[in-house]
């Protein structure tokens, strides 16, 4: 089992600025991917981004040029850097690793973007 533990949500401005963390414990050793998906009011879960254990990332188009992924794999963290805010980033983010042959989630973090 994995068990994942996320920080840094809350209420910001459009245009600022967040840092969302997460950090893995448990059978950590299997992980290849960690990553971050969303989830909008009335919308689906989307992929935000995601980054391999050799460091390969994969923004969502909506973000890129403004969210940066990073992971630190002597301490099984996961952090996305989110720059100039909109209110469309406005969504429960969650984080996402996958490893021995499954995802794992975390609770959830919200982030809202006001106008």
């Amino acid at each position: 089992q994995v068990q994942l533990v996320e920080s840094g949500g809350g209420l910001v401005q459009a245009g600022g600025s967040l840092r969302l963390s997460c950090a893995a414990s448990g059978i950590i050793f299997g992980i290849n991917f960690m990553g971050w998906y969303r989830q909008a009011p009335g919308k689906q879960r989307e992929l935000v981004a995601t980054i391999t254990n050799g460091g390969s990332t994969n923004l969502a188009d909506s973000v890129k040029g403004r969210f940066t992924i990073f992971r630190d794999n002597t301490k099984n963290t996961v952090t996305l850097q989110m720059n100039s805010l909109k209110p469309d980033d406005t969504a429960v983010y969650y984080c996402w690793v996958f490893g021995l042959g499954r995802a794992y989630w975390g609770q959830g973090t919200q982030v809202t973007v006001s106008s």
